[in-house]
């Protein structure tokens, strides 16, 4: 757990510093469990993120940008109503909990002083966003509701008083001295990492965990004296904002965490660090919820393909045997008087053998020999067809197989956005079926909206998320002279940079979003084909994003996030 009560802390006091007195202009709700307020201060507007995510709880100022859906939810309604045009007086925290109180005051619809707090609670699955009334202490609304049948010590619904979270009577560590700490640690139990955290409010189990590893030699001497000079830190917000990688997790906190035994990067502010740290997590979360049938049926496609190609190689293996059939049946007619009814084989000279060897031939003792010969003839000519037909199936089967391996791709790398797109793409190819009810809007035909990234030159870089996308920005947008990129003979986006003539930098920071929009994001020097969009053709009935060209060169990329966040924050 990073985000402690040390860490919300510290949160504060940057919201604090950077919004109070501001004014609340917008607000909306993306998704489910976020809420975004665009807060005028400062003369400047600042993008907060509170989050109630199970997993990604947190509230922090972002660069994000999120896609609102046509129709704000009721809890978006009811915010925008009691908040917009609010002035945002103050931000505390409640103790040393993972809780945030946004004061707020305005003017009603009657004209009348109005004062609220947007009280932000983060607490894992149970995080939660309440609007209370501060007047009179009542809930006017939440993110999500909670009952007496799920909670019985405090219902959150509206109407309700609101009431705070059990307290779990721990110290404040910013209030204690070394005589605290000496007589709440025993020595001689043990796990001194779970004894801080079991008596001191605020610290996770990450920060204790450090506490301990730069005490060393951890005695009445040494662990009162680091603990105490850590928490001087916080008490002064001196903080090292830093994302710490190590065993392929990434880790952050208040300060670079030397237990871990990582890589350690330090940011400018806390809002920087997390917009690092969850660039995307929440989105794939999502993405991953909402496209589970969806990556099972392509699953299952794909595996079905694959079944099918080890099926007709069998056929094919079996079906170049065609020429044996041939040669029994002309032995045979060339023997037909030597061979009498109700023979189970004979064996003649085989003519086709330089050496004049000899050979059998297998009979149907109830034939004839010339229904015998004839039988040999029907299935050499059974096993060209077959050969033909196999082997054009093959090359059908291996398409789908590399077009669902794309697909897959695609998904891992997919917005809530994209993942429609998919939808609709195996809709329009006739692999699913079209669920949309008789006279809804139709949108299959809607214009992709592609990711736009920012090279350090200013050059716009255009990526395609999926086919749909790919076709559109490959074969419409995009102009002859500009430049396209694909990861060489791997799945992956198609990247246009929006300039003819791209500098050397460009073409690298343009070969990172294609390195990384693929099935290789994961591995290291990455081969990314570039050319012109001249020399790039889609062959008439091939697969949507399926594309030939040709006069490429060749660079080769490691993909890093930290490059990826870069180039989209500079928009």
């Amino acid at each position: 757990m990073s985000f402690d009560g040390l860490f919300t802390r510290a949160i504060t006091h940057e919201f604090s510093s950077l919004l109070k007195g501001g004014r609340i202009n917008k607000i909306h709700q993306p998704y489910k469990n976020e809420i975004v307020l665009i807060i005028r201060a400062n003369g400047k507007n600042h993008k907060l993120l509170l989050s109630v995510h199970p997993s990604y709880a947190r509230a922090q100022l972002t660069n994000e940008s999120y896609e609102n859906p046509s129709e704000p939810p009721m809890f978006c309604m009811l915010l925008r109503k009691h908040l917009e045009g609010y002035i945002l007086e103050d931000i505390h925290q409640i103790g040393m909990d993972r809780m945030l109180v946004f004061e707020v005051k305005g003017r009603n619809e009657i004209g009348d002083i109005s004062s609220k707090q947007l009280i932000v609670e983060i607490m894992g699955r149970h995080s939660n966003i309440i609007l209370v009334d501060k007047t009179k202490n009542l809930i006017l609304d939440s993110i999500k509701h909670v009952s007496y049948a799920v909670n019985s010590h405090r219902a959150i619904m509206p109407g309700q008083e609101y009431i705070a979270p059990p307290t779990q009577n721990k110290q404040n560590p910013l209030e204690a001295t070394e005589e605290d700490l000496l007589r709440k640690i025993d020595f001689n139990a043990g796990k001194l990492d779970k004894q801080l955290v079991e008596q001191f409010a605020g610290i996770s189990p990450l920060f204790a965990k450090e506490i301990v590893y730069q005490t060393g030699i951890a005695n009445r001497v040494t662990l009162p004296k680091t603990f105490l000079t850590l928490l001087q830190k916080m008490k002064e917000h001196q903080y090292e904002p830093s994302i710490t990688s190590f065993d392929n997790k990434e880790s952050f906190y208040l300060l670079p965490m030397e237990h871990l035994k990582g890589e350690s990067k330090k940011y400018d502010s806390l809002s920087e660090l997390l917009d690092r740290f969850y660039f995307g997590k929440a989105d794939r979360d999502r993405v991953k919820q909402q496209a589970n049938d969806l990556e099972r049926f392509i699953l299952n496609e794909k595996e079905k393909n694959e079944k099918k190609i080890k099926k007709l190689q069998a056929t094919i293996t079996e079906a170049e045997n065609a020429n044996q059939h041939q040669l029994f049946g002309e032995l045979l007619t060339a023997n037909l008087y030597a061979v009498e009814k109700g023979m189970k084989e004979i064996e003649v000279i085989n003519y086709y053998d330089e050496n004049g060897g000899t050979v059998k031939i297998p009979l149907n003792p109830q034939k004839s020999p010339s229904d015998n010969a004839q039988k040999f003839f029907t299935r050499y000519q059974k096993a060209k067809t077959a050969l033909v037909m196999a082997s054009e199936q093959m090359e059908k089967a291996k398409e789908e197989v590399a077009y669902f391996d794309t697909l897959l791709q695609q998904v891992e790398t997919a917005s809530t956005k994209d993942i429609s797109e998919i939808r609709e793409e195996l809709i329009e190819g006739g692999y699913l079926r079209d669920r949309q009810k008789k006279g809804s809007k139709n949108v299959i035909n809607a214009k992709p909206i592609l990711e736009k990234y920012t090279a350090t030159d200013g050059t716009e870089i255009l990526v395609g998320k999926n086919n749909k996308q790919n076709d559109y920005l490959t074969n419409k947008l995009a102009g002859r002279d500009e430049f396209w990129l694909h990861t060489k003979d791997i799945p992956g986006s198609h990247v246009v940079i929006r300039n003819p003539a791209p500098s050397d930098e460009t073409i690298l920071e343009a070969a990172q979003l294609a390195a990384y929009f693929s099935k290789a994001r994961s591995s290291s020097s990455v081969p990314v084909d570039y050319t012109q969009i001249r020399h790039v053709k889609k062959p008439s009935g091939a697969k949507p994003g399926y594309v030939i060209y040709e006069n490429q060169q060749t660079v080769y990329i490691t993909p890093e996030e930290d490059t990826v966040l870069r180039l989209k924050k500079s928009r």
